[in-house]
């Protein structure tokens, strides 16, 4: 059972990030929620927190996500959240969710 990413995990990860101008995450990197999983996750916030500082897009979905960097204290910092995490990522896919079709047939505009 993989709990928590391990210091070369999250070196790699690290990396990666270092080369991006845009991030999108959705699930935190273990189980944040007990203190001995949470060096991944909270590695990674602190990253995010660092990137978006720096000027690179950062977008937090979903609600675990969420609950992470509000826990690690930076969450104040990322370019947007949402705890519609699934949602999010099936909108950035292209497909058609029920919800935004409601919206764009009750909308009407009067010019």
């Amino acid at each position: 059972m993989g709990l928590d990413i391990g210091p070369d995990s999250v070196k790699t990860f690290n990396e990666a990030l270092d080369t991006t101008q845009t991030v999108i995450w959705n699930g935190p990197m273990g189980v944040f929620e007990m203190e001995k999983f949470a060096a991944g996750t909270e590695a990674v916030a602190n990253k995010l927190a660092e990137l978006s500082e720096k000027g690179v897009t950062t977008i937090i979905g979903g609600g675990d996500s969420v609950a992470a960097v509000e826990k690690v204290g930076v969450a104040g910092v990322m370019s947007h959240i949402s705890t519609g995490g699934g949602a999010s990522l099936e909108l950035l896919e292209g497909k058609v969710l029920p919800g935004v079709i409601a919206l764009d047939e009750a909308i009407t505009v009067t010019v």
